[in-house]
C-alpha cells in the first residue's frame, strides 16, 4: 500500500511555470507506476502524464509543454508545468498503479488504485 501526498500548486500565469510534487511513502515505490490526473468543474478526470521505471506517457494537449519524472531515492514523482494556459486550470492528482513486474504506465484511471487529495492550479491572465 502507499500514500500520496500532493504539493506545488498555485496561481501561475499563461505562460508561466510551476513544478506539481508527489511524495509517497512506503520502501517499495519504484514498483509503482505513478500518473498526474487533473479535474476542472463539470469535466471527467483525464490523466496528463504517467511515468514508470522506463516510460513515459503524456497526453496530447500537454506533450512538449509538461515533463513527467521521478526520484526513486526520494519517494517523488515531479510534474514541470512550463506554457501553461487557462486551459491546465484544474485540481491536479497523483495515483499509484502497482506494477512489480515493469513496463509502459497504464493509461486507464479504473488502474490506479491510490489516490492523493489534489492540488488546485490556477492559471491567471
Amino acid at each position: 500500500q502507499v500514500q500520496l501526498v500532493e504539493s506545488g500548486g498555485g496561481l501561475v500565469q499563461i505562460g508561466g511555470s510551476l513544478r506539481l510534487s508527489c511524495a509517497a511513502s512506503g520502501s517499495v515505490f519504484y514498483t509503482y507506476n505513478i500518473g498526474w490526473f487533473r479535474q476542472s468543474p463539470g469535466k471527467v478526470r483525464e490523466l496528463v502524464a504517467a511515468i514508470s521505471s522506463t516510460a513515459t506517457f503524456y497526453t496530447e494537449s500537454v506533450r512538449g509543454r509538461f515533463t513527467i519524472s521521478r526520484d526513486n531515492a526520494k519517494n517523488t514523482v515531479y510534474l514541470q508545468m512550463a506554457s501553461v494556459k487557462p486551459e491546465d486550470t484544474a485540481v491536479y492528482y497523483c495515483a499509484a498503479d502497482w506494477k512489480p513486474t515493469g513496463g509502459p504506465p497504464t493509461t486507464r484511471r479504473d488502474d490506479y488504485d491510490y489516490w492523493g487529495q489534489g492540488t488546485q492550479v490556477t492559471v491567471s491572465s
